[in-house]
Parts: structure tokens; C-alpha cells; sequence
């Protein structure tokens, strides 16, 4: 537990309030500007060239955009590039009131519906994202406890990118493949063996939760 305090202490890097304000002024609007690129895509699927549709499109962007994987991964990036807990905290939660907020605007003022129970549970989601950001950032560390933590959120990648179960194993998209490989990249531990571990540890996890708990946050 030392250890993973010292290891903490080294990590937090303490800037000025200017550099707070702009950092966080600057997730706000990356949140607002991918919200709303995210509606555009949504609302304009229809348009779309036939590699970025659905189904038979080999990025499939549009589901891809719909799902959380890629939000998760956008928030991890946010948390442990942060300079302390409590800013990743901060950060995370405006960058999704940005997304969430510019999200549903564009959907009722410009596509002209507003789908309620969607929408709740992204406002869930954020009501619970800085304490999840809070989570992530101590993942940094090189410790048994940040690597517990680190194969946590690799569990939870692993089932948002892959559908899989007792003789099935499929990949939901290529996108969502690279969003996991991201995420461990991101993840990273000192060595080549460290990661490796993470990644079982983390891929043993989601198998074991999905024996227990068969719900997938895909």
C-alpha cells in the first residue's frame, strides 16, 4: 500500500489554475464538438458511404458511435492523462455533460426527437462519471493495486468490444477491436510481461463475470 501511495504522490504533476481552466475548457468543447459530430453521423446514416453503414460496412461507424466502448475509451485517455484524481474527476464529468448536452440539443432542435429513456441513462452515466474518472486515474500506478485496477477496466472494455459466450466469441466491430487494444495500450504497464498480464487478468475477468452476471455493457 506504500508503495502505491508514493507511487500516487510521484504521479499528481500540479499546474496552475490557468492551465485547469484551459485544459477543462478545452474537454468541454472536444465533449460538445463530438456530441454533436456524433448526432451529424447518426442523423445522417442514410448518407453515409457504404464502408462507414452498419451490418455490411466494414467500420460500421454508426453503431460504433451509439455504443459506450469508444466513450469509455475517450473518458480513460481523459482520467489518466490527467494531473491528480480530483482533476480526471472534473475533467470527465464536463467532457460528458458537453457530449451528452450538445448530443440530445442537436437530436430535439434539429432532428426533431428527443428519445427520453435513451437519454437517462447517458445522464446516469455521467451523474457517475467522475467517481469512475476518480477510479481510472489511480489505474496509472505500477502496483499490484493499480494492475488490479487496470485488468478492472480492461474487463470492461473486453465485454463492451466483444460479444462472446459458452462455443461463441464474436468481435461487435473493428472499430470496437481497436478501441480495446487502445485501451490496453493506454493501460500499459512497465513491461512487455506486466501488460501481458493485465490483459489476461482482465480477459479472465469479463469470462468469469460473464459466467456469474451474463449482462454486457456493449
Amino acid at each position: 500500500m506504500n508503495k502505491f501511495l508514493n507511487d500516487i504522490r510521484s504521479a499528481e504533476n500540479p499546474i496552475s489554475g490557468n492551465r485547469k481552466i484551459i485544459n477543462t475548457a478545452a474537454v468541454l468543447f472536444l465533449g460538445i464538438a463530438l456530441g454533436t459530430f456524433s448526432k451529424f453521423m447518426d442523423f445522417h446514416q442514410a448518407e453515409l458511404p457504404s464502408v462507414l453503414m452498419a451490418v455490411d460496412g466494414a467500420l460500421d461507424v454508426h453503431n460504433f458511435l451509439g455504443r459506450f466502448a469508444i466513450w469509455v475509451l475517450i473518458a480513460l485517455c481523459i482520467s489518466v492523462y490527467s494531473n491528480s484524481a480530483i482533476r480526471a474527476s472534473v475533467n470527465v464529468f464536463v467532457f460528458f455533460v458537453g457530449m451528452v448536452t450538445s448530443y440530445y440539443l442537436y437530436s430535439n432542435y434539429v432532428a426533431g426527437f428527443f428519445p427520453k429513456s435513451y437519454a437517462m441513462i447517458w445522464i446516469g452515466f455521467t451523474a457517475v462519471s467522475p467517481l469512475l474518472a476518480f477510479i481510472c486515474w489511480y489505474a496509472k500506478g505500477q502496483g499490484k493495486i493499480s494492475l488490479i485496477l487496470s485488468a478492472g477496466i480492461t474487463a470492461v472494455l473486453f465485454d463492451m468490444s466483444f460479444a462472446f459466450g459458452v462455443g461463441y466469441f464474436k468481435c461487435r466491430s473493428l472499430l470496437e477491436a481497436l478501441t480495446f487494444l487502445c485501451g490496453c495500450f493506454v493501460l500499459r504497464r512497465e513491461s512487455v510481461k506486466g501488460t501481458a498480464i493485465m490483459i489476461a487478468i482482465g480477459i479472465a475477468l469479463a469470462l468469469a463475470l460473464n459466467i456469474v452476471m451474463p449482462f454486457s455493457f456493449g
